[in-house]
């Protein structure tokens, strides 16, 4: 079962997507646990990291829908967002927030399935990748395919995203357990870096991207052959 949240100011809007939502149910077989808010501060107020997908009302009082996606950004890096909005301009900036796709009002069934169903599969495709970190602000959700690297300075570890960083105090050898099956590799004492970003190694440095990490001269070895390792494995993969 997946759980989704509808935040909407207007019930009747509600209501069609609740509707929606147990249509497709019907027709798919795929069970659902549906919360409505009324509210987008309430629904950031009261999130928990447990939903698949959210659909999103952009305009609403208070804090509107946009903003309220940047906020839950911080909070859940792998939660799709669908964008509810009237307004078509409204509605391109939800890639800013990486939204999975927009639908204009009034819903229409036949947008409202095309656009979930992509959702919902893009959701499943990440689920196995996700990541659960707990900070000083709560739980946060993120997914491994767009963890860069992690780094460590004086026990508080960096998660460098490729939509932002995430901080914690940790120790990065517990962290090098929980991301080894993620096929990350530890190239010094500071670094786990992500093989699918690299992009070269020159000397005692790799490219991931745009930035350059030191390898450390015990690491060295150990490194380039847990990296040609994974080279290997993605070849066989093919």
């Amino acid at each position: 079962m997946r759980n989704i949240a509808i935040v909407e100011d207007e019930d009747e809007a509600a209501r069609l997507l609740n509707s929606y939502i147990e249509k497709f149910s019907a027709e798919t077989g795929q069970k659902f646990c549906v919360e409505r808010f009324c509210d987008a501060g309430q629904f950031l107020k009261e999130y928990k990291a447990k939903y698949a997908l959210v659909f999103m009302d952009i305009q609403m009082p208070g804090l509107d829908g946009m903003s309220a996606s940047v906020e839950l950004r911080k909070l859940d890096k792998t939660i799709s967002i669908i964008f509810i909005t009237n307004l078509i301009q409204y509605a391109q900036k939800g890639y800013e927030v990486d939204a999975v796709a927009y639908i204009l009002k009034p819903v229409q069934y036949y947008d409202f399935a095309l656009k979930f169903r992509k959702a919902l599969d893009i959701y499943v495709m990440n689920e196995k990748q996700d990541i659960t970190l707990i900070t000083a602000e709560g739980p946060c959700r993120i997914s491994s395919d767009k963890l860069i690297y992690v780094e460590i300075v004086r026990h508080r570890l960096y998660y460098h995203m490729v939509d932002g960083v995430v901080e914690k105090t940790g120790v990065l050898s517990q962290v090098e357990e929980q991301l080894k099956k993620f096929g990350f590799l530890r190239c010094n004492q500071c670094y786990l870096v992500n093989p699918r970003f690299i992009v070269g190694v020159k000397g005692s440095s790799v490219q991931l991207g745009t930035e350059t990490l030191a390898i450390s001269r015990p690491r060295k070895k150990v490194f380039m052959t847990e990296l040609a390792n994974w080279y290997a494995g993605q070849e066989d993969r093919k």
